[in-house]
């Protein structure tokens, strides 16, 4: 059973390092590193191709990495399995809402607060368990009320608007209680309106609920505007990383990515 150690606020939350990921003889990962600090929001981007769902698929346990390491909270992770890293606070969201379509919003997230309450499941279907439901229950509440959501408690997930359900998919991931959360293209799809409320709650979710952020978008003006860090790849290797400010300046960004230097603005 894995038991990392917590880290001082100086240290890294997770650190990548060398990392390889190789399917036959395509290489889609390599030689990769890149370090995530407590309390950040951390941009990861590139070109369609660049390797970024790859590498977040193998830092959250999804594939074993071919070389390299993999270190959060101060210990090695590389090749566990993604129910034991979500265990231990690393959790990973999807480009698509992975959620229970035909039950409520309450009910996904009271789904997703199960993840950590470990409770045996025939007992909570012959009702011998009612203090565990009875706490999923306001615990799930409680994370509604924090995405704006309470109102629709008791819509079926399939009749949210889009920005609806990719906000009900952060807070099924907020009831697993992460404290790295992946976010893969959480704004992919939304108009502005729908962008700027989606960048609100991801400073909201690091602010108030202390969640560490590491999120993949091709949306440059919201990466620009909430990410304190960004690391770019290109060919699954690192080619820059900084603040935004150092990223829109860097030639070799602009030439690989973001176009020409208004384009990037």
């Amino acid at each position: 059973m894995l038991n990392p150690s917590r880290p001082s606020a100086e240290s890294p939350i997770l650190q990548v390092r060398g990392l390889a990921r190789t399917f036959g003889g395509i290489v889609a990962v390599k030689d990769f590193s890149v370090d995530v600090y407590a309390g950040s929001i951390h941009g990861l981007i590139g070109p369609n191709g660049a390797g970024k769902t790859t590498t977040f698929n193998v830092i959250s346990g999804f594939y074993a990495p071919s070389a390299g390491k993999i270190i959060y909270l101060g210990r090695d992770i590389s090749g566990h399995e993604t129910s034991a890293l979500a265990a231990i606070g690393l959790i990973r969201t999807f480009q698509g809402a992975t959620l229970f379509n035909q039950l409520s919003v309450l009910d996904n997230v009271r789904v997703g607060c199960h993840g950590g309450a470990k409770a045996n499941l025939l007992r909570r279907v012959f009702g011998r368990d009612r203090a565990t439901e009875a706490k999923a229950d306001r615990k799930a509440r409680d994370i509604l009320d924090f995405f704006g959501l309470q109102a629709l408690a008791d819509e079926f997930a399939t009749n949210l608007p889009h920005g609806h359900q990719r906000a009900l998919g952060m807070a099924v991931a907020l009831a697993a209680e992460p404290k790295l959360l992946l976010l893969d293209e959480p704004f992919t799809g939304m108009n502005p309106e729908e962008t700027r409320r989606m960048a609100g709650l991801v400073r909201r979710l690091r602010d108030e609920q202390g969640v560490t952020i590491m999120l993949i978008e091709h949306d440059m003006q919201a990466v620009m505007g909430i990410c304190e860090t960004i690391t770019v790849m290109n060919f699954g290797t690192l080619l820059a990383q900084g603040t935004p400010e150092d990223v829109r300046a860097n030639r070799s960004v602009i030439e690989a990515y973001l176009g020409s230097p208004g384009d990037a603005a």
